[in-house]
């Protein structure tokens, strides 16, 4: 499998090149192309269960498409419902988290699973749960706006805010905080933050979902309106 990204950083898209016999899973939706070599089929992966995991607790879809090639030149193009960059994160057989959203594509030799967050990620606006990926091959993540990596050393402390983040190594700690005060929290507009440690690799969006929906609602029409 060999991942080509094209349009980065504002309106990116990946595609996925399958030699003979390889397939690659994507996010329901996610197609935006194929070539006639390519066998589509569609599947909980993993069952009902983990399937309901996914929709329900990770906040992805019940159901997952699955792209397998059957001839040569065989290739799929995918692309995220918001606009925003895309990018490979390599797993050499260790297991990454994924923010709710930020899951695009991945080979068959990666594991997608939802994950309880416990209590600390209660008032997280990404929920209870996130995305557990884990396995060997190029993991396909998408952000909204721009993505950035950030190497935290050992013991190196970074602050993020819950709506910017994508993803982070299994080997980072993390813990949803208040930005200051209570005050500060709700009246500041910069809400919960998430305070993580390395060491390890963290993705970054540059914007945030829940930031572009406060700023669009009041503008929607209402049935009085």
């Amino acid at each position: 499998m060999r991942t080509e990204i094209s349009f980065s950083p504002a309106f990116a898209m990946a595609t996925i090149h399958l030699d003979a016999g390889e397939s690659a899973s994507a996010e329901a939706g996610a197609m935006v192309a194929m070539s006639p070599s390519i066998d589509i089929t569609t599947s909980t992966q993993g069952g009902m269960l983990k399937g309901l995991k996914r929709s329900v607790l990770g906040g992805e879809s019940f159901f997952m498409n699955r792209f397998a090639a059957t001839g040569p030149d065989a290739h799929v193009v995918v692309a995220p419902a918001l606009p925003g960059d895309v990018i490979t994160w390599p797993l050499t057989g260790n297991t990454v988290y994924l923010q709710s959203g930020s899951y695009l594509a991945s080979p068959d030799s990666i594991d997608i699973d939802s994950k309880w967050g416990g209590a600390k990620t209660f008032f997280s606006k990404e929920g209870l749960f996130m995305l557990k990926c884990s396995g060997t091959g190029d993991l396909i993540v998408s952000s909204y706006g721009a993505v950035q990596a950030i190497d935290l050393a050992a013991g190196q402390a970074y602050t993020v805010d819950t709506g910017h983040m994508v993803g982070w190594d299994e080997g980072v700690t993390y813990e949803v905080k208040k930005v200051g005060n209570w005050k500060s929290t709700m009246l500041g507009g910069e809400g919960l933050v998430v305070h993580l440690t390395g060491p390890g690799r963290v993705y970054l969006q540059t914007r945030s979902p829940e930031n572009f929906i406060d700023w669009l609602a009041p503008k929607l029409p209402t049935q009085r309106s």
